[in-house]
Formats: C-alpha cells, structure tokens, sequence
C-alpha cells in the first residue's frame, strides 16, 4: 500500500492496533502493516506488540536485512509530527509498560547468563562422556 505521505500524530496512530488494522511506528515513518502480519518471519504478535508507539528500537533491535528495510516502502502510510511526537510518546509509555520491558529485559539477560554457563558445561561433560565410552574396554 503506497502511502500518499499524511502527517499523523500519536493519538491517530494508536487507533490502527488491531490485527483487521495495524500501523507501526518506525524512525519517524507510519507503516500500514495489517497485509503483511500473516507473512512475518516472527509472527502477527511482534507486529501487534509494537503499536501505537514508536517501534524504531524494536525494529533495529532484532537486526533486519536490508531487503526487509526496503520492504517497508510498500507498506507506507505517512509522517508522524515530530513537533508532537515527543510529548505523544511521553505519554503513551506508562509505568507499568516500562516495568515490564525491564522486567523482560532483567529475565532475558539472566537466561542468556544461565546458557552462556549450562552450555560449556554440556560440551565438557559430552567430550568427556564419550572420552570414556571410546576408552573403556569391552567385555565378551
């Protein structure tokens, strides 16, 4: 869907959340969504949870491809004004919603800690399981 460039604010932004009508904010720009929810590599649900605010971060977070990059042209809707977007913004993240993200974010790097333990452990223990295996005689 070619956009015909429209400024939009924040409040207009966040009445295209829903799976019939999604609209994402990324570094600026207003993306209509909603055709390609069913085609995203990781699901309909990463698109929803970015609505209504700015998604920029999210969006370079999970590191796209240029191609996907590109892709966004098709889906272009407009312009958010950026003479409103930082006050929008300020009042669109709740307290609760920045917890949460924290929350995520303290659970997330606990886990990638936990792994980043468990799995030299496991390749240890394999080496030296089949160390033994190879090593120990058998019996007749």
């Amino acid at each position: 869907m070619a956009g015909n460039g429209k400024v939009l604010n924040l409040s207009e932004l966040s009445q295209h959340s829903s799976r019939h009508d999604c609209w994402l904010l990324i570094e600026g720009k207003v993306y209509d969504v909603t055709e390609f929810l069913k085609d995203h590599p990781g699901g309909d649900d990463v698109l929803l949870s970015a609505t209504g605010k700015d998604a920029t971060h999210e969006f370079e977070e999970v590191g796209h491809s240029s191609s996907a990059k590109a892709m966004l042209s098709e889906f272009y809707v407009g312009d958010v004004d950026s003479t409103k977007a930082s006050d929008d913004i300020a009042t669109t993240a709740t307290p609760n919603q920045t917890e949460k993200n924290q929350d995520n974010r303290s659970f997330d790097l606990w886990l990638i800690k936990l792994f980043q333990f468990l799995v030299p452990l496991l390749i240890l223990g394999l080496a030296l399981g089949v160390r033994f295996y190879i090593k120990t005689p058998s019996f007749p």
